[in-house]
């Protein structure tokens, strides 16, 4: 087949060995080129012009192995499913569903959501994202005040993200705009420990934009040795990626 005489359009799936290849068009973009998108769970080959998005579709055809491989690193989509059990900053948790409603019940506590009555499997789960959402925002609050007191810093603003490629942010504040910290909610499903160190990590960068000598002088004050916390969002990150997808 020759790219060259198709005409593509942004946003159109270009189906090489392998996988399956979004096009799109950058108007930053100096040159064609692969990425890799985790939040979309895709393979992006992306082009200055719509002209040349031809030039990008046989540029990731060249390239399909390393297309195959990007794809096949890509967490596995992980729907929430009624009746399974998760484990919430450690707690085991039964996701359940009724008639209007989205819950989840650990042995001392309990949430739930309103869902429509016709609403289905791909609702329940969004469902069960803005319930973790909602118990992670409450729960890294908790965790960064505590982590602010030590450090003798005021305490942020503190909100819940979705990204796929941090579990973190900081922004220091400056004249005009407070400071804030955001977290990935996908960290209620790691080891509290290991979410923790991620709270104490962001909190630290309150004072050090920078991961100098003095920024883990800051962490390991308060969490210790941080290499196995790393170690273990390297090893089990990518699944949690796949939840709620």
């Amino acid at each position: 087949m020759l790219w060259s005489s198709i005409r593509h359009a942004d946003g159109d799936l270009v189906r090489i060995e392998g996988g399956v290849v979004r096009l799109r068009v950058s108007q930053r973009a100096r040159r064609v080129s692969l990425r890799v998108d985790r939040a979309a769970g895709e393979v992006i080959a992306v082009a200055p012009s719509v002209r040349r998005l031809a030039d990008a579709a046989a540029f990731a055809l060249e390239r399909r192995q390393w297309v195959a491989e990007r794809l096949a690193e890509l967490p596995t989509k992980r729907p929430f499913r009624s009746g399974e059990v998760i484990c919430i900053f450690g707690q085991p948790a039964e996701l359940g569903w009724a008639p209007g409603r989205a819950s989840i019940e650990a042995s001392t506590w309990e949430c739930g959501a309103r869902l429509p009555l016709d609403a289905d499997d791909a609702a329940f789960s969004r469902a069960v994202v803005g319930l973790l959402r909602r118990e992670s925002l409450a729960w890294f609050r908790r965790r960064c005040e505590v982590h602010c007191a030590t450090l003798r810093v005021a305490t942020p603003r503190i909100s819940i993200m979705n990204a796929r490629t941090r579990w973190g942010s900081c922004s220091q504040g400056t004249r005009g705009r407070p400071a804030s910290i955001r977290f990935s909610w996908r960290l209620a499903l790691a080891p509290p420990a290991t979410a923790d160190y991620v709270a104490v990590h962001e909190c630290a960068h309150l004072l050090e934009a920078n991961h100098g000598p003095r920024f883990w002088a800051h962490v390991r004050s308060i969490v210790g040795d941080e290499r196995p916390h790393r170690r273990w969002l390297r090893r089990e990150g990518a699944a949690l990626h796949g939840f709620g997808v």
